[in-house]
């Protein structure tokens, strides 16, 4: 049904440039101030300034009296806000889209991605939004005792989240946890403070929802230091972002008794086994190595290559990435827009270069266009090598040659990490078969490594992070369980 446009208000987002705390939008107090800035060009798209340790203690204030509000709400009222967020989100899609492309160097096809993972995360929240509702009786062997086990809010959940799919990768914290009846205190990486924090608090605004609930801190770490982690109201910790800082952060919840869910680094395998369909694999390694610039947790990092399809692959794949075009985001034919920042693009032309002077062999040699980096393909890559271990984030394809089936399988795991990964055959028993021997939290047979969906459990193992996205699975991330017994008739005690 469409949304009449008068009753959905237009905004401005390069306005919403301060952080959102119990209702309003109020400025930071810093003295200092955080440029947002068009990773292509780098124009500035808005001015921040930074809010401040004292102001975070306060919101965190804030959002427990608020959280304690919002637990006796009913599944309706929680129904009724996810409805309309996601309704804002619908109505205002192309402007935001617009801000994705300045803000995160996306491209248009990845902006539009990430609207549609958010409004799918943010709706799926409408079917378990009764959870804390529900009553399950189990069976006693205690005559006369009923045991009832109900769910109730976690509290307040602390969310920081990252640069490369902020708003999606923010919504899928904020929309389970505020559904669940608790409130979120949200730091999104200041670069994309808008895409991953103001347009998703403009749309909880627009929703109604009760304030204080929902609140978003535009600041830094320099400001803050570790309150998000060790602020005593925070009785969760839900981060996306590097192994390094999940380790950090894991480390402080850990004494402090907080739970935490964790989404971190990633060195996803692409395993094309001796009976793949080359071409087949060729489709999906194009799109699952180069989509957002390589940006992206679950991006396939290494190619393991059967020897007896490993030039046919080669050849294919490179006169592929060879084609893509580069630059502009703004064009909707553009593949492969900017690095996010110049810290991320020093770190990858330094890998470059390291593998050129280790004598990796190139098969496709790209350069640097401004900010942009175009694509690079080595292949003869030693499987235990820096750069086949290296989280590479960026659009820098490296290849592996296995000489069997199961060789490739074995090398697809080791890895410290295990996110995601996927396997080419024509042999769809012996694909899954192989796919539960990868140590990853999710195997993806005949497709690539980027996949998502709100109905799976989307997590990691090992150094890939703890916990799992997803319905049902969320549920048990962001409520407490309880158990209430009953004693219906007198029991006899023996002393």
């Amino acid at each position: 049904m469409a949304i009449p446009e008068e009753k959905i208000p237009v905004t401005r987002y390069e306005d919403l440039n301060k952080s959102y705390i119990n209702g309003e939008w109020r400025e930071g107090l810093s003295e200092r101030t955080y440029d947002i800035t068009n990773p292509y060009d780098n124009s500035v798209v808005t001015t921040v300034r930074l809010a401040t340790a004292k102001q975070l203690q306060e919101t965190f204030e804030i959002a427990r009296k608020a959280q304690r509000e919002w637990a006796q709400s009913s599944v309706e009222e929680r129904k009724a806000v996810i409805h309309k967020a996601a309704e804002y989100l619908h109505a205002n899609h192309d402007a935001i889209v617009n801000v994705i492309v300045r803000e995160t160097g996306g491209t248009i096809l990845k902006a539009n991605v990430e609207v549609h993972l958010a409004l799918e995360v943010l709706e799926e929240a409408v079917n378990y939004a009764d959870a804390i509702d529900k009553v399950q009786d189990i069976p006693s062997a205690v005559p006369g005792k009923v045991n009832r086990v109900r769910r109730l809010p976690l509290g307040v959940v602390a969310s920081i989240s990252p640069f490369n799919f902020p708003m999606n990768l923010s919504m899928r914290t904020i929309a389970p946890a505020i559904a669940l009846g608790n409130s979120v205190v949200h730091k999104p990486d200041i670069q994309v403070g808008l895409t991953g924090g103001s347009i998703i608090a403009k749309a909880f605004e627009y929703a109604g929802l009760p304030r204080g609930v929902f609140n978003v801190i535009l600041t830094d770490i320099t400001e803050i230091g570790d309150e998000m982690l060790t602020n005593p109201h925070a009785g969760l910790i839900s981060f996306t972002g590097s192994t390094a800082v999940g380790k950090h952060i894991g480390e402080i919840a850990g004494k402090n008794l907080k739970r935490v869910i964790l989404e971190l680094g990633g060195n996803s395998p692409f395993v094309v086994l001796s009976d793949a369909d080359v071409d087949r694999a060729v489709d999906a390694a194009v799109f699952g190595k180069f989509i957002h610039q390589g940006q992206i947790c679950m991006i396939i990092n290494r190619f393991i290559v059967h020897k007896d399809k490993h030039d046919e692959f080669v050849q294919k794949f490179v006169e592929r990435a060879k084609a893509l075009p580069c630059g502009d985001p703004r064009d909707p034919k553009t593949v492969i827009g900017p690095l996010v920042n110049e810290r991320q693009l020093q770190k990858a032309v330094n890998v470059i270069e390291s593998a050129k002077q280790e004598g990796v062999t190139i098969a496709l040699e790209g350069k640097r266009e401004g900010n942009v980096l175009t694509p690079y393909v080595f292949t003869g890559v030693d499987n235990t090598s820096r750069l086949a271990q290296t989280e590479l984030f960026a659009p820098i394809a490296t290849i592996v040659k296995a000489d069997t089936d199961e060789e490739a399988v074995r090398m697809a795991s080791e890895t410290e990490y295990g996110l995601s990964s996927s396997i080419f055959t024509s042999d769809l028993a012996k694909g899954e078969a192989f796919a539960m021997q990868i140590e990853s939290g999710m195997t993806h047979i005949n497709d690539q490594t980027v996949n998502d969906s709100p109905t799976i459990p989307f997590g990691g193992n090992k150094s890939s992070g703890s916990g799992r996205f997803g319905n049902p699975w969320i549920i048990d991330e962001f409520t407490i369980t309880k158990w209430v017994s009953i004693q219906q008739q007198y029991r006899k005690f023996p002393f």
